[in-house]
């Protein structure tokens, strides 16, 4: 009987149940991260990644990670304009995109499956950006930041399923426009 009680955890493990905890680097970077919402982004039946979005220890906190969990490989370029294509459709302007997509393309690696990119904002630094838990770049202001984060939390997104899935029954960063 003992055995089973062990095996049992093992079992859903390898099933695919159970509950993650927030990688370490996140819960650093934010001082004790929470889980907000999280979900997968799927293009034409294909998996693309897993996005998680996590919140500072406080749910009315300007900090906020988005953590991405690939499951496909994509070259750092195609993310990088990907990225950019993507700033366009929610309203920024093409020459400021382009420039922002010009220096994505600078640092963004090429991925494999099981790969983790994670952006964290915070108000005095920015956003930076991480790969696998490293930190890989930063880039400063927020008007940056409501560009990046808003491909996948602006009302335009086009992607809406995941940003109901990445807000869950919380309101978006503050850093967004909507407060709580």
């Amino acid at each position: 009987m003992r055995l089973w009680k062990l095996a049992l955890p093992l079992y859903f493990l390898s099933m695919g149940i159970g509950v993650t905890a927030e990688p370490v680097y996140i819960s650093s970077e934010l001082n004790q991260a929470n889980l907000q919402g999280s979900g997968k982004l799927t293009f034409f039946g294909f998996h693309i990644y897993d996005a998680a979005l996590y919140r500072g220890s406080k749910n009315s906190s300007a900090d906020f990670a988005l953590d991405l969990r690939y499951q496909k490989s994509l070259s750092g370029a195609a993310i990088a304009n990907r990225t950019t294509e993507e700033m366009k459709k929610i309203g920024v302007p093409g020459v400021q995109a382009d420039a922002w997509g010009k220096e994505l393309a600078g640092f963004m690696p090429n991925v494999e499956p099981g790969q983790n990119l994670t952006a964290v904002y915070n108000v005095k630094q920015g956003t930076t950006f991480m790969y696998d838990g490293k930190r890989i770049a930063q880039i400063q202001g927020a008007d940056f930041a409501k560009a990046f984060f808003g491909i996948w939390l602006d009302q335009k997104t086009s992607i809406p399923k995941l940003r109901e899935q990445l807000l869950g029954q919380g309101c978006q960063p503050p850093l967004l426009g909507e407060s709580c």
